[in-house]
């Protein structure tokens, strides 16, 4: 009976990955529905803008998750009129640079194990990491201090802070407040993330990183107090124990040492309100943000899951950090975390 059992319980695991493989597969619309809306509007642009543009896509083909089609075509018209109003020069411009008049800009998507990759590269002039600088000051984003002691990767890490831009003209095109900030926020709702690569003169590199469904996702479980808490797996790194006399004290921040690098401490029991204890090692999950990485206490680790994500109500949208909500095997509700919102 024991093995009839074992039997039954395997045919329904099988049954059950074979149901949210259709659920998953019924969700899934090819990119091209919404990278084939932007020829005309880059031409357009470039022909507003007296500027010549070559324009060309690859990954049409690419499947991506109804729910994040239907609101990546935001954060990605704002990347390319980005790059044909202020990264593309001028035909007069690209040629005293030694460059041909005509700039190109590639839209692209491929995928890479349970994320798609979508890029926006152009061949212009690329951010001028002195001009970034002189912004940041000029705004009071940074000192002039630590604007010296900024690595390259900080520098261009800085336009995607809110109110940041570099350009001096606000046009119709681009440059009304929706910057960068806006794209990054846009990205990270959808559970992704956004960097940049520059090289001055040369052009720039948006690199988006996106979940492939939202609707089924392989999650982390963990506890903090009563409750129980969800952390998308393709946002953790490893997770780790932390000594308490490993615990450093920063600005009123919680830090520790890892791999010689200055790791943010910050526990779930705090986050949520919940009473803490401060006394004790903690078990420590290590996730990947666009800005680096930081470590989130928990009491407890549970088990890694496949979990159905479902939207949460009205009320708890308004709270940073809930990516969603599901319920558990055993009828228990937990919360979806958003990593790059929650702290």
């Amino acid at each position: 009976k024991i093995k009839e059992f074992e039997k039954t319980i395997d045919q329904l695991s099988m049954l059950t990955e074979d149901i949210q493989y259709e659920v998953t597969e019924a969700r899934m619309i090819p990119i091209g529905q919404v990278f084939n809306r932007f020829p005309r509007m880059v031409r357009d642009i470039a022909k507003k803008e007296k500027k010549k543009v070559d324009f060309s896509i690859e990954g049409s083909n690419i499947k991506l998750d109804r729910t994040i089609l239907d609101k990546i075509g935001e954060p990605l018209i704002h990347l390319l009129r980005n790059a044909v109003d202020h990264g593309i020069e001028t035909p007069e411009g690209r040629r005293k640079s030694g460059k041909d008049e005509t700039g190109k800009i590639k839209l692209s998507a491929r995928r890479e194990k349970n994320s798609v990759i979508i890029e926006v590269t152009d061949d212009g002039a690329g951010f001028n990491p002195n001009r970034i600088r002189e912004v940041a000051i000029k705004k009071g984003i940074i000192n002039e201090k630590e604007a010296k002691s900024m690595s390259r990767k900080e520098i261009f890490e800085l336009p995607f802070l809110p109110t940041f831009s570099t350009s001096e003209k606000v046009t119709d095109i681009s440059g009304r407040g929706v910057g960068l900030d806006v794209v990054k926020t846009r990205i990270e709702e959808m559970s992704g993330s956004i960097k940049m690569e520059n090289q001055t003169g040369k052009g720039t590199r948006f690199i988006l990183e996106l979940p492939l469904t939202l609707a089924i996702i392989k999650c982390l479980l963990v506890c903090a107090g009563e409750n129980k808490y969800a952390i998308p797996l393709i946002n953790i790194s490893r997770i780790v124990k932390v000594k308490s006399d490993g615990i450093k004290h920063m600005e009123g921040n919680e830090i520790f040492i890892l791999d010689q690098e200055d790791i943010p401490l910050f526990r779930l029991r705090e986050l949520f309100n919940i009473p803490l204890d401060r006394r004790g090692d903690i078990i420590t999950v290590i996730v990947e943000r666009s800005d680096g990485k930081v470590g989130l206490g928990v009491d407890r680790i549970v088990g890694e899951q496949e979990l159905i994500i479902k939207p949460v109500a009205k009320a708890l949208k308004k709270i940073k950090g809930i990516a969603g909500a599901t319920i558990l095997g055993d009828g228990q509700p937990a919360l979806v975390l958003d990593v790059a919102t929650l702290i």
